[in-house]
């Protein structure tokens, strides 16, 4: 007999929803979040179990309520995976939120590593196009450092790849419309290590620090990939949060 799947209880997904809008930067820190009436109306459910959506937010540390006024966003200490940032550009043209601003510290052609060449599948010691990010957050403090690799071949079908700039809807849009490939899925890694040089340099990070490594490929519908991200994040940007049922 085949598995029934466990759903998780109402409020849980209300929370979700509301705590992917923050992380993805759609509600930003100071934001009011919707009110109990609010969501009871939207998500059609009663009142108690609205109060226990913002109620989980709070525990998490995302939300904070003030007396007589509202539920608003707090500072918030996760940044956005690479998931996040592909569902931003898709929904509202941005990958990127209001209180983030971008540097571009490369777009080039280099030899690719072999852990690129190989998610990208390419032979080995092939070149491969680099578009590598700082983002900064609130008051200007660096919150991720990102590169996005792509095929040599991209480089005269896609050149604004190699141009210093943000790409409305992401380079994964882009991508799509002048080549007509489109990324159908994706597949992730995440790990923990000791930051390099490098990355506490520019991450602004003591010696020794630990970073957050985020690796994605997004494949199209033959299943080959079209791009390969590298996400590094400071220790105090870790805190990637999931809720799963665990009862049968």
């Amino acid at each position: 007999m085949p598995e029934i799947q466990k759903v998780l209880p109402k409020y849980l997904q209300i929370a979700g929803h509301i705590r992917d809008q923050i992380v993805r930067g759609d509600l930003s820190p100071g934001d009011e979040v919707p009110s109990e009436r609010e969501l009871a109306a939207r998500w059609s459910v009663a009142r108690p179990t609205a109060a226990r959506a913002l109620e989980s937010l709070r525990v998490q540390g995302l939300v904070e309520s003030r007396q007589g006024s509202g539920t608003y966003v707090r500072a918030s200490q996760s940044a956005p995976r690479a998931r996040e940032r592909y569902e931003r550009g898709r929904d509202l043209g941005t990958m990127y939120g209001a209180t983030e601003s971008v540097e571009f510290l490369a777009t080039d052609i280099v030899a690719g590593a072999d852990h690129v060449v190989e998610a990208l599948q390419l032979p080995a010691g092939s070149d491969v196009i680099r578009r590598t990010r700082l983002l900064r957050g609130e008051g200007g403090k660096p919150i991720e450092l990102s590169t996005s690799w792509f095929a040599p071949d991209l480089a005269e079908q896609a050149p604004r790849l190699l141009y210093p700039e943000r790409l409305l809807g992401g380079t994964g849009k882009y991508i799509a419309e002048v080549t007509g490939r489109e990324s159908e899925y994706a597949r992730d890694q995440v790990a923990a290590r000791l930051a390099t040089a490098d990355e506490r340099r520019v991450l602004e990070l003591p010696r020794p620090a630990a970073v957050l490594v985020y690796r994605l490929t997004a494949y199209d519908s033959s299943d080959l990939p079209i791009q390969f991200d590298d996400a590094t994040y400071p220790s105090d940007r870790w805190a990637f949060r999931q809720e799963y049922p665990l009862a049968r």
